[in-house]
């Protein structure tokens, strides 16, 4: 279930980068995957506020999950020069909070997306 979840959003995602190229903000790109993706019917939630808890106080306003979709597969979505290693930091620390096992990096700015997708896993 979930690889063929995340073959679909790479397969977006390749279609995205095809149509459109490298160079747009992040949000053109989240926009479009989000529309593409519930075209394929999945279920997607955009800007998710995800809380985290410290020191029993729980902090509403944490972070912004960029998509989640079928409330399994978390995508976090960059348009940089270079994926740096806090990206995949970023992206770990994001699966922990959120309990979720799958995510995706993706950075639209490559010239090639096949370099630009990171799968990122959670304690499996």
């Amino acid at each position: 279930m979930i690889n063929e979840i995340t073959g679909i959003i790479v397969d977006k995602c390749y279609k995205i980068h095809v149509g459109l190229g490298p160079g747009l903000l992040e949000s053109v790109y989240e926009e479009i995957l989000d529309y593409e993706l519930e075209r394929e019917g999945l279920s997607v939630v955009r800007q998710q506020i995800v809380p985290v808890e410290w020191q029993k106080a729980r902090m509403d306003i944490a972070f912004r999950a960029d998509l989640i979709v079928k409330n399994s597969v978390l995508i976090e979505i960059k348009s940089v020069a270079v994926i740096a290693p806090v990206h995949l930091k970023q992206i770990l620390t994001y699966l922990k909070l959120t309990g979720l096992k799958i995510g995706l990096l993706v950075n639209f700015n490559e010239a090639f997306l096949k370099d630009g997708i990171k799968r990122v896993v959670n304690k499996l």
